[in-house]
């Protein structure tokens, strides 16, 4: 399990595809990794296969992995969001986020206000029933609040975000520009909410 806070940036070395799967070599810094880790890569819960002395990691993306996130866009240097799992001692900042992505955003706009900077996504209708105004959720394994929120006609939802100077110079949506894909995590807490009414509804 993870906060959502992340710990660190690190960055791309070499990604490698084959048979539908991808192999990650990560530079992540990280010098106590232990083999079969749990970390947190860009918001998807990845184990560590390997890893030498500097912190180079290598990791795995199954076919369906690769399906749901944007983990197969990565090139080499690209710059990645890093999280270890949760201690049971850890302060839990942001929310619980198991690391399983549910989908992606589309990033409409950024757009720089007083040091900060306003985000725009456009969610698809699968992920927009989990949102609310002011609620949790995960981008590329940021834990973050939603601002504001519209609904689509189509199912969809615009969301608008705040990223604090602080957030925005220690992960990776410094990198990022309209047009790109961010892996989303629904709040859990709302996905077990709509099992139990459908649950109770059929009774």
């Amino acid at each position: 399990m993870f906060s959502g806070i992340i710990e660190r940036l690190g960055h791309v070395a070499r990604a490698q595809h084959d048979n539908g799967a991808l192999t990650l070599d990560l530079a992540t810094q990280m010098t106590d990794l232990s083999l079969g880790e749990s970390i947190a890569v860009n918001g998807v819960c990845l184990t560590v296969v390997s890893f030498d002395a500097a912190g180079l990691a290598q990791f795995y993306a199954s076919p369906e992995t690769l399906a749901r996130t944007n983990l197969g866009a990565l090139r080499s240097a690209d710059i990645i969001n890093l999280e270890r799992a949760v201690a049971l001692s850890t302060r839990l900042s942001g929310h619980i986020v198991q690391g399983h992505v549910d989908g992606q955003a589309l990033l409409n706009s950024v757009t720089p206000l007083s040091g900060a900077h306003l985000i725009d996504l456009t969610l698809p209708p699968a992920l927009a029933r989990y949102v609310v105004e002011k609620g949790s959720i995960a981008l590329d394994g940021i834990s973050l609040t939603i601002n504001t929120l519209s609904d689509a006609p189509d199912g969809s939802a615009r969301i608008g975000l705040t990223i604090i100077p602080h957030t925005w110079t220690h992960t990776n949506l410094q990198s990022r520009k309209a047009g790109d894909f961010l892996n989303v995590e629904a709040d859990i807490l709302a996905k077990y909410v709509e099992r139990l009414c459908k649950t109770s509804i059929q009774q």
